[in-house]
C-alpha cells in the first residue's frame, strides 16, 4: 500500500485530521479525523511511502509495538482496521 500524495496530517487541539492540499483532493462531505495512535500510524505510513515507495500492515504493526506497549496480535487487529478505514476514505491505495 501507499499513501496518496497530497494529504497532510494536521493537529487541531487534541485531535488530528487529514487535509487534502489540492482542489482535486478536497471532499467537503468527509473529514478524516484520527486519534493519536492512528496519527502515529499515518506518519509511519507516509514516511515508509516516501522512503520505500510503499508500506505494509506488518511494518506498521512492528512500529506500533515499538512505540506503545501493545500486544502484537491486538496491534495487528488495530492496524488492519485502520488501513480498511483509510482505504474506504480514499487516502491510501494498494
Amino acid at each position: 500500500m501507499k499513501t496518496i500524495e497530497g494529504f497532510r496530517l494536521r493537529k487541531l487541539g487534541n485531535e488530528y485530521i487529514l487535509v487534502g492540499e489540492s482542489m482535486a483532493l478536497i471532499n467537503f462531505n468527509k473529514m478524516i479525523t484520527l486519534n493519536e495512535t492512528a496519527a502515529f500510524l499515518w506518519e509511519q505510513a507516509e514516511r515508509m511511502t516516501k522512503e520505500q515507495g510503499q508500506f505494509d500492515a506488518g511494518a506498521l504493526c512492528k512500529a506500533l509495538c515499538n512505540e506503545y506497549e501493545v500486544d502484537p496480535s491486538q496491534a495487528m487487529t488495530d492496524v488492519d482496521s485502520t488501513l480498511a478505514a483509510w482505504a474506504d476514505a480514499g487516502v491510501v491505495e494498494k
